[in-house]
């Protein structure tokens, strides 16, 4: 059984070799039948990483270590339930088990072709000394990072106040606090800013995914996977602790509006979401681990999910001669969708029926022109047009729809997590991609449901944010999974060059990627003034293998990702100029063709330095000197043969 199989196959240590391994640890047969002293560590398979639960007077807490660093200090574990029984706090140990499992699956889509799923788990079951009520603890170490979650295990129902759960940092450490879709801002872990008002969550809070970074290299990415049924988790700061952070549950939607859930009950036994930790031994290594947010999530529900297919969105104005336009214009430049966003039906916050095009736009003509071109149209419903989901989305199937983009999606309460993932599950039924907006927050439920493709939950670049936040997601929120981030090429109002721009189709994983936001297709009419169009119009959104060559938080990043036997490779960095040094190891054999769309000579202001297009000939032992201006980027098309 310990022999090394084919990756694709899972391999579960039982018998002999648990034995074996259990000795090693030496954990095997070393607890009393009860106990409230006991400490085990799961360490990954690579040696690298390793998460230790202990179980001191009665008291759970755990800590985390990475290459013999530490992430994360001795921090508090449990749940509140709403009579006041705090499990974690005074419990014995009454069984353990452990093991290790060394595989991999094919998603759907996704930054890889495949994922591996390695790691090491224990489990503890316990009892609350005052309750008996009998509950467990799950923990995980991969070579990606560490998780953990809770287990309920007494048939029947439980109501969930809270959770005892804390994050303390070494001294030193930086938390990248963001709450709703605002900014950055790298603070310590005891000084989130207060924000909230008397109708929302309050206090010292801060959103999933949430980055840390340490001295040295160390980096860490606390998220949340396979959130069902449960509240979305915040991190507050902590009265007295100055490097901790505490588990929040939402209790109001993000901005305030539904109902308030002070306790959620759930039917037991329940497991709660994991608590996961990606963690990077470089900045750069972070991104390509973030893939431990779907090892997590429950498997693929979908029996056939042929019929769901990634790629890029125009959005049209909003009449019929300008869906028509936009149809030719995805059909000529390599897009698979277009788009009406808010206002196809009428004003969205009086409008109440999503089945009724305003007359400008007749809307079965444009269906039938864009998908007679393989083009495939996605609609704009806000929620207070959603009353009966179900009819509403089989009559979007039978018009031939392709898929929704739900606005004003705000999460926080175990009510508001139900009614998205019966969303995912209602658009699945009648073979419809959902897209959600606004501030909603992944947890690997894409793995699950893949035509729930994107989801929003960030200051997006509509907006026209700083280079500085550009070059913060790629390891803060995106890092937590598909990130819906317009890109806004060639836009007077951007803060960044056309160049920045581009890269981020390459840097961001966003498998439904909107482009050419706020854009016409007439502004396109002439290719030669916009050098960046052969680039968008063969980058895919979906890739075969991803590498994060370069990076450091909010300064740069670089990102190769391949489909096919053709690389995609984007480089965008902060409002310093700066020159990467890229060797090209990662590429096969034989010499490649490199098309560089580099930033020309700036100009006065961001948007005016020129897109630069030149071509070389490269192999694995080039190194790329990749020089970008002022809040500027590169793309780079590498071919081969």
């Amino acid at each position: 059984m310990t022999e090394r199989q084919e990756p694709s196959r899972r391999r579960v240590l039982k018998g002999a070799a648990v034995a074996a391994a259990t000795a090693a640890l030496g954990i095997g047969g070393t607890y009393p039948a009860e106990a409230s002293d006991a400490s085990v560590t799961a360490t990954s398979l690579d040696g690298t990483t390793s998460i230790t639960m202990s179980l001191t007077g009665g008291s759970l807490q755990w800590s985390a270590r990475r290459n013999g660093a530490t992430a994360f200090a001795g921090s508090a574990m449990g749940l509140r339930l709403s009579d006041g029984t705090t499990l974690g706090t005074d419990a014995v140990l009454t069984n353990h088990q452990h093991w290790h499992v060394d595989s991999a699956w094919q998603p759907v889509y996704g930054r890889n072709a495949t994922v591996l799923d390695t790691y090491q788990e224990m489990r503890w079951n316990l009892r609350d000394n005052r309750t008996s009520i009998n509950f467990g603890v799950q923990i995980r170490a991969y070579a990606t990072g560490v998780a953990f979650r809770y287990v309920l295990l007494d048939p029947g129902t439980a109501a969930i106040a809270g959770e005892l759960t804390t994050f303390v940092f070494p001294d030193g450490t930086l938390v990248y606090s963001a709450r709703d879709e605002d900014d950055y801002h790298p603070v310590a872990p005891g000084s989130i800013p207060l924000t909230g008002t008397s109708s929302t969550d309050s206090g010292p809070l801060t959103d999933l995914p949430l980055t840390a970074t340490y001295n040295g290299e160390l980096i860490a990415c606390v998220c949340e996977s396979g959130r069902v049924n449960y509240p979305r988790m915040m991190l507050s700061s902590v009265p007295g602790q100055p490097n901790a952070l505490a588990a929040y549950l939402m209790r109001h939607t993000a901005r305030g509006s539904g109902s308030v859930q002070t306790t959620s009950t759930v039917t037991t036994p329940f497991a709660t979401p994991w608590r996961a930790v990606v963690i990077g031994s470089t900045h750069a290594e972070l991104i390509d681990n973030a893939e431990l947010v779907l090892n997590l999530a429950p498997a693929g529900a979908l029996t056939d999910t042929s019929w769901i297919k990634p790629g890029k969105v125009f959005r049209c104005n909003l009449t019929t001669a300008d869906g028509l336009a936009g149809a030719d214009f995805a059909a000529a430049r390599g897009l698979q969708y277009i788009e009406y966003d808010s206002g196809w039906y009428g004003p969205e916050h009086t409008s109440t029926d999503a089945t009724q095009p305003i007359s400008a736009i007749d809307l079965p003509k444009v269906i039938s022109y864009a998908t007679g071109k393989g083009i495939g149209v996605l609609l704009y419903v806000n929620p207070m047009a959603l009353s009966s989901p179900d009819s509403l989305f089989a009559r979007y199937r039978r018009w031939g729809v392709a898929g929704v983009k739900l606005g004003f999606i705000n999460d926080g309460t175990q009510a508001m997590t139900n009614q998205i993932t019966a969303w995912a599950r209602t658009a699945a039924r009648h073979r419809l991609l959902l897209d959600t907006h606004d501030d909603v927050r992944p947890f690997g439920y894409e793995r699950t449901y893949p035509n729930w493709i994107s989801l929003e939950g960030v200051r997006g670049n509509e907006h026209f944010p700083t280079a500085t936040h550009n070059v913060t997601l790629p390891f803060t929120r995106n890092i937590g999974g598909p990130m819906d981030y317009t890109i806004c090429y060639g836009q007077s109002r951007d803060r960044t060059t056309n160049a920045h721009q581009m890269a981020m189709a390459a840097v961001y994983y966003q498998p439904l990627d909107f482009l050419y936001w706020y854009g016409t297709p007439s502004m396109y009419s002439t290719p030669s003034k916009w050098p960046g169009l052969p680039w968008f119009d063969a980058i895919p959104t979906v890739w075969d293998r991803s590498r994060t060559l370069a990076g450091s938080i909010g300064e740069y990043v670089a990102v190769a990702r391949r489909s096919g036997t053709t690389w995609y490779l984007g480089a965008m960095t902060n409002e310093t100029a700066r020159t990467l040094s890229i060797p090209l190891s990662f590429l096969g054999g034989g010499t490649y063709t490199a098309t560089i769309y580099a930033d020309g000579t700036p100009g006065s202001s961001p948007y005016q330095t020129p897109v630069a297009v030149s071509t070389q000939t490269v192999t694995s032992s080039t190194t790329l000197n990749v020089a970008m201006a002022p809040a500027g980027g590169q793309a780079v098309v590498l071919s081969h043969g």
